[in-house]
């Protein structure tokens, strides 16, 4: 038996299936693919954006350095690490559409902002986001089986069992990162409400007798939504039919031209179709992640449309949250509802996601009204704050958990931190372990510590920018428990490392 069986080896099921096994967990990964590799993971088709959020997950996982090599990006991320203040973003992205200028981005705004190697987002594919996350899941002794589907799954109080053909997997916990079309869910018995799609998406490798027709870049037309990126034969649209050409059809080149042709108003012409795939912007979510000892992350729990790229982030911060609190509770040492926060933190943020992801739709929608609100948007994020709260939403940096308390910091991921010696919040985290950050001058909370010494790296002296904090305690997933002013009280924070991790060895 294995302690954890993960349907799906996606970006979300190898991410999770490294932190269950950083901590020391027996995984096994079934992934219904034979193969890892695919076109439509490999540039152009398979490009992705990293928010910052999810390129600190990397950092802080020792893969940051590793992913920026398989990507090809020819960025330092130590560049600006030794700055005193942090640099502006490089680039902010934008909302539906309407690219955002990242100089308008007000810095003094995000007060809990450190210079450091994690700051910006970063453009990706998914073949170098799996070759990564693969090759670390090796190293840590993940087996992943390919080419095996699930068919069924039993569970009891103590075992879940997932069925493949004749064989059985049994496991103590299994979780489902299989993707927007879920066996798991659907097997489960997990509820999937939301709503119903306003378009259906194309993105295809097409030659195209005339490209001179087609505008480059992001063009809203009265009629739809086309994109012509300067990959070459990469063409992408929008067209709001109420998503009645889902991935049930196959399309032909004549509707792709046809199609083609009307949202962006010209006459070009389609001359081959090499690859192409459909999507909606159908928006739901399961009402739990969780039942029993069955837990979804990733698009196995929500699915919305690609706009802004918000989907693989969403995926990588569940894997983040959950892995260890799954593997806390493996190893017996979680303290009782660790692994219920999972959904009760993450369930929020996939709600919030989806709305940003339906507003988005909403706003570029063919007729005169949503043509209003777009220019009306436009307007706003065109202003300094306006930027800065787009800048927010799609880098991650806006998440706060509500975890009890006032402090301001309590909650949100935690700024990296950079010690006398250079050592960085973040390359203290490489392990999984929560990290007590003790920035008092009489150690005052080393005693306390020690008590959760297996699960808490503690660490003192003087940091080159506290913000005014004496001490603070970061999760595992790098989200602040609790933090303290100059005068760090032992008291507090035996209480929220008991919280978070348990009785004390």
């Amino acid at each position: 038996m294995h302690d954890v069986v993960i349907v799906g080896a996606g970006p979300v099921g190898l991410f999770l299936a490294c932190e269950l096994g950083l901590a020391g967990c027996s995984v096994l990964v079934l992934e219904r693919d034979p193969e890892p590799h695919s076109p439509w993971k490999a540039n152009p088709l398979g490009m992705r954006g990293l928010s910052a959020a999810s390129v600190e997950a990397f950092h802080r996982r020792g893969m940051l350095h590793p992913l920026l090599t398989a990507s090809g990006v020819d960025v330092d991320p130590g560049a600006n690490a030794d700055a005193d203040e942090p640099p502006a973003p490089r680039g902010v992205g934008h909302f539906a559409g309407m690219m955002l200028d990242p100089a308008r981005v007000d810095l003094a705004a995000l007060p809990f902002r450190l210079a450091g190697p994690a700051l910006d987002g970063v453009m990706t594919n998914l073949e170098a986001v799996e070759t990564v996350l693969s090759e670390r899941a090796a190293a840590l002794g993940v087996e992943v089986r390919r080419g095996v589907t699930v068919s069924a799954i039993a569970q009891d109080d103590e075992t879940v069992v997932a069925r493949v053909g004749e064989q059985e997997y049994a496991a103590r916990w299994l979780v489902g990162c299989d993707g927007g079309r879920s066996a798991v869910r659907g097997l489960a018995g997990f509820d999937f409400v939301g709503t119903e799609p306003q378009f259906t998406g194309y993105v295809m490798l097409a030659a195209i007798a005339d490209p001179e027709k087609l505008r480059l870049g992001f063009n809203l037309t009265p009629t739809g939504i086309y994109l012509r990126p300067p990959a070459k034969e990469y063409v992408g649209m929008l067209d709001f039919d109420g998503g009645a050409f889902d991935r049930s059809q196959r399309p032909t080149r004549e509707h792709l031209q046809s199609v083609l042709r009307r949202v962006s108003g010209t006459d070009v012409t389609l001359s081959d179709v090499h690859l192409v795939s459909t999507f909606t912007d159908r928006a739901k979510q399961t009402t739990t992640y969780r039942q029993g000892r069955v837990l979804l992350a990733g698009d196995a729990a929500h699915i919305h449309s690609p706009l802004g790229g918000q989907g693989l982030n969403l995926g990588i911060g569940d894997a983040m949250n959950l892995g260890w609190k799954l593997a806390a509770t493996v190893r017996g040492y979680a303290p009782d509802g660790l692994v219920d926060s999972y959904p009760r933190e993450r369930h929020p943020v996939g709600a919030a996601v989806l709305d940003w992801a339906r507003a988005q739709a909403a706003a570029m929608r063919p007729d005169p009204y949503a043509h209003a609100i777009h220019g009306v948007i436009r307007d706003l994020i065109g202003t300094r704050d306006g930027t800065t709260y787009v800048f927010e939403r799609a880098s991650g940096s806006s998440i706060r958990y509500d975890l009890g308390g006032e402090q301001p910091l309590v909650g949100r991921s935690a700024p990296d931190f950079r010690l006398g010696d250079g050592t960085r919040l973040g390359d203290l985290m490489r392990d999984g372990r929560g990290v007590a950050l003790d920035f008092s001058v009489d150690r005052r909370l080393h005693g306390p510590a020690m008590g959760w010494e297996s699960r808490i790296r503690y660490v003192a002296g003087r940091a080159r920018n506290d913000l005014g904090f004496g001490a603070v305690l970061v999760r595992p997933d790098g989200m602040v428990a609790w933090a303290s002013d100059r005068d760090p009280d032992r008291e507090a924070f035996e209480r929220a490392a008991a919280r978070w991790f348990g009785t004390p060895a």
